[in-house]
């Protein structure tokens, strides 16, 4: 069954917001039934529930629900807006099954209202929306809008479609095709038995190609962010950071940065030092950060992750982060990401100011503690 307590972004509220109002339908009125607000949907950081985002598509549906294709309009939006920890482990996929088994993981905390289920046979490689508990009267919408956002995830990742061989929709077919067409490329099957969509399994093993300059720069908005928020760097050791995070699963070494900024290792070298660091700190700091993202927010193997940060095997990544946390990968995991925020919380307490000032801070996430 469907937990319609799971917290998710709030990217799927605000496109059916600016699909109503687009429509002539007011904000208020889409907004209707929830605790949001226009100003509190649009806040990126924001966490809502699956509950109030099912009263939005029932608001929007009332309104609008006779537009033929209203869900793929909603689920090429919702495509374009990847971001957090979920999209950062899409990013650095290295093959399509690779990014297919983060998006089976996943999705339900993006733009999916159910799970996703996954087969191989025949030569054939199957995506199935199991969408059990799912209301009736807002099933087809909420169908056409998962299978429409995980179509455009490979078109805006990975700059290339991977062409369905099927796309299946149990609902009846609606007076008007023209979208599913745009998007799929292929007509649909409509009253079928389940909503999926159906490719040739040969695709799932080939290397990606390089991402879009779109989702590039939004890994690398997100990387900077994080890292912004631990300890703010300018200078050449900013820039150097800036280039750590510019491809996904792809770190470069300290002579590629040297070329990149137009100076040698040597004197790259000396700049850093110049500054209180040097290349191999920088890279800690950001192989460390998105360690404990994915760690946090994914259930990546050690392994995985490993690979997504460049380290030739999991022994070394493993050496490396117990260096930096004072335990295991395994152990960091099992303690919790409220925990661990804690933790940090206290260690940049304990770097830059007066225990007091960090109480109000730590007592939000951890209330117990005061």
């Amino acid at each position: 069954m469907f937990d319609w307590d799971l917290l998710r972004g709030t990217t799927g509220v605000l496109v059916m917001t600016q699909l109503a109002q687009e429509r002539g339908v007011p904000a208020a009125a889409v907004l209707a039934g929830t605790s949001l607000s226009l100003e509190a949907v649009q806040d990126p950081d924001r966490e809502i529930t699956a509950r109030d985002e099912l009263t939005v598509v029932r608001n929007l549906l009332g309104r609008c629900g006779g537009e033929p294709g209203l869900g793929v309009a909603a689920g090429s939006r919702n495509a374009m807006s990847l971001s957090g920890s979920w999209g950062l482990a899409l990013l650095s996929s290295r093959t399509p099954r690779e990014a297919v088994g983060v998006a089976v993981r996943y999705v339900g905390h993006t733009f999916a209202f159910g799970r996703l289920r996954f087969s191989e046979s025949g030569g054939e490689a199957r995506l199935v929306l199991d969408d059990q508990g799912v209301p009736e009267d807002v099933r087809p919408f909420l169908a056409e809008r998962a299978m429409t956002g995980m179509q455009m995830i490979g078109r805006e990742l990975f700059a290339t479609d991977v062409l369905a061989r099927r796309i299946a929709f149990r609902r009846t077919a609606p007076a008007d095709i023209s979208r599913y067409l745009a998007v799929f490329g292929i007509q649909p099957v409509f009253g079928a038995a389940v909503d999926e969509i159906v490719f040739d399994s040969a695709y799932l093993d080939a290397p990606l190609p390089q991402a879009t300059e779109w989702a590039r720069s939004t890994c690398e908005n997100l990387c900077r962010a994080l890292l912004a928020r631990r300890q703010a760097r300018g200078g050449v050791a900013g820039a150097v950071r800036d280039l750590l995070v510019r491809d996904p699963g792809e770190v470069p070494d300290q002579a590629a940065v040297a070329t990149e900024l137009f100076m040698s290792s040597r004197t790259l070298s000396r700049r850093l030092n110049e500054e209180g660091t040097s290349f191999r700190a920088l890279l800690d700091e950001v192989r460390q950060l998105l360690s404990e993202q994915l760690l946090d927010h994914t259930d990546m193997t050690t392994e995985q992750v490993a690979a997504r940060l460049g380290y030739a095997e999991a022994a070394s990544f493993i050496r490396a982060f117990r260096r930096w946390q004072g335990v295991p990968p395994q152990e960091y995991r099992a303690r919790g990401p409220r925990a661990n925020a804690r933790a940090e919380l206290d260690a940049t307490a304990r770097r830059t100011r007066p225990e007091p000032e960090f109480a109000a801070a730590r007592e939000c996430l951890d209330p117990a503690a005061s």
